[in-house]
């Protein structure tokens, strides 16, 4: 399962995690951004 070529690159949890944190930084980003477009009116 871990061969030398996998080792240079990242690792595919690494890549997971990131996706998943940018998904959730987003998602918190839009819910901010609402409650602000929301408490404006």
């Amino acid at each position: 399962m871990s061969n030398p070529d996998m080792e240079e690159k990242f690792p595919r949890a690494l890549w997971v995690r990131l996706i998943i944190y940018i998904a959730v930084g987003h998602l918190f980003a839009a819910f901010i951004y609402l409650l602000f477009a929301v408490g404006a009116k």
